[in-house]
């Protein structure tokens, strides 16, 4: 059993949840987020274990301290899945993202979900 909870953070639907010119430069875009998502975690706001899953031309980004970037190698949703299922059992896991049907088949998993303000 792990001590923390888990944040799993849909970067694609994240990211694309705010029409900031983000399709000009997907990856520079997944580290914004991921570079404010270890902020969050350094300020002490976040006592999780924080996932941020990219895909697509959003692959590449690095993870930084505070934030492990997991790079799906196909369908975002299918990796977040995954992660559930594989890190989640016998620990609290969030998933954030307002994809309807990731979100049904993450609480089939028994995970959380939140919307994308909970990050931004």
């Amino acid at each position: 059993m792990h001590g923390r909870d888990l944040l799993v953070v849909d970067g694609a639907n994240v990211v694309g949840s705010v029409p900031d010119g983000w399709w000009r430069d997907r990856r520079a875009a997944a580290e914004r987020l991921r570079d404010r998502l270890a902020a969050r975690a350094a300020d002490g706001e976040e006592g999780d274990e924080v996932v941020l899953v990219v895909e697509g031309a959003a692959r590449g980004v690095a993870s930084v301290p505070g934030v492990r970037v997991v790079e799906a190698p196909g369908s975002g949703d299918d990796r977040i899945v995954e992660l559930v299922a594989a890190e989640g059992p016998g620990r609290r896991c969030v998933v954030v993202t307002a994809d309807r049907e990731l979100r049904e088949r993450v609480t089939a998993l028994g995970a959380e979900v939140a919307g994308p303000r909970s990050v931004r």
